[in-house]
């Protein structure tokens, strides 16, 4: 027996059928599906042939298709191709007919479609100081989802009703280059919703006094442009964007800056710098609500289109909530919540450990 990726199976008769364009019954390849069911075209009701065969070649080549098929199935095509070699097995391509039974049966038995367990997080990679043009930088992996943020200071006058008080603009880009499900122009709904939750979690976190960022009362402050630029998307963009900023801040070294009383000019040392005071590393966790009851940390990206509701608790180093973003769909009991807060603050202890990690091993000695 010669398995096809685990989802079909194809006798060695079969396999001989098949490259010598035998159209007899041993030429049917058999579908093993993972609901178990095997059959042929003779035997199984919801697969016929396509009428009408074609040479090439030399070789005739059937078509098959499923009519009917109410279990959840994976579907291997079986490509014949021809050549001075003869006819070979071409490219395996797999899809899901019906993508929510089959995570249904993964769920059931506590676990997912790719080996994870409800509660466990893909890995996590961070690397500091990617953008050598930045003040600040950092590059996030969480799965297949990359997110970069690179953080560039500038120099402005304060606002009059927070005269002693710098500024920090972030933004969240997701570019078509990431995913398909993007497009080239303004930015989308999605990509609007990531920044002003980006915005809510330093204004509620408070992972940076502004007063830190002032220079001079009234006069001059820095602004921290955050942007944060996704490069390939696989769900939980709010929990990699997150991570990307907390790191970056942590990398920025700011020069110092002196007015002077004569002229009243800024006079900037680029040879002293002086790192960011991080007063609280907000770390946010992200999950997904299946069926209404069930909750699955670290959603991908075909995980947040079939679950009924999402949502992304943020803690701070005290374990205090700092953010909570819930964009609508199933509603979360008490009990529920309780346990998204919960695991999150074991997250962030991960997270913690993670960036202090990578920051002592390129702190110079």
């Amino acid at each position: 027996m010669v398995e096809c990726s685990g989802l079909f199976s194809v006798t060695e008769t079969h396999k001989r059928s098949l490259t010598t364009g035998d159209r007899s019954p041993q030429g049917i390849v058999l579908f093993t599906a993972l609901c178990g069911l095997q059959g042929s075209a003779g035997s199984r009701p919801g697969l016929r042939e396509a009428r009408g065969t074609r040479r090439r070649g030399g070789c005739r080549c059937s078509r098959w298709s499923f009519l009917r098929y109410r279990p959840a199935v994976r579907l291997t095509a079986v490509v014949l191709g021809s050549g001075s070699a003869g006819p070979a097995l071409g490219h395996l391509g797999t899809g899901t007919v019906e993508p929510l039974e089959y995570y249904r049966r993964f769920l059931k038995e506590n676990c997912r479609p790719d080996g994870r367990e409800l509660g466990e997080f893909r890995a996590t990679t961070v690397n500091i100081g990617s953008i050598t043009t930045a003040d600040g930088s950092a590059l996030v992996k969480l799965g297949n989802t990359t997110v970069i943020c690179g953080v560039k200071a500038e120099l402005a006058a304060p606002s009059a009703d927070a005269a002693n008080k710098g500024y920090i603009v972030p933004n969240v880009e997701l570019p078509s280059l990431c995913s398909t499900r993007f497009r080239s122009g303004p930015p989308g709904e999605e990509a609007q919703a990531a920044s002003q939750f980006i915005a809510d979690v330093i204004e509620n976190s408070q992972i940076i006094a502004k007063e830190d960022l002032c220079i001079a009362n009234g006069k001059l402050a820095w602004v921290l442009y955050c942007d944060i630029i996704c490069l390939d998307y696989d769900g939980n963009i709010l929990d990699a964007s997150a991570f990307a900023l907390l790191a970056a801040l942590k990398n920025v070294q700011l020069p110092s800056v002196t007015i002077n009383e004569e002229t009243g000019l800024s006079q900037v040392n680029f040879k002293q710098k002086n790192p960011l005071i991080i007063r609280k590393h907000p770390v946010a966790t992200s999950f997904a609500i299946f069926d209404d009851t069930l909750l699955i940390v670290d959603p991908t990206a075909e995980e947040e289109d079939l679950a009924t509701g999402t949502v992304t608790v943020v803690t701070d180093d005290e374990g205090k909530l700092c953010s909570l973003h819930k964009p609508g769909g199933s509603p979360l009991t008490g009990a529920k919540l309780q346990d998204c807060i919960t695991r999150a603050i074991t997250r962030h202890k991960e997270v913690k450990k993670l960036i202090d990690k990578v920051i002592e091993s390129i702190r110079p000695k």
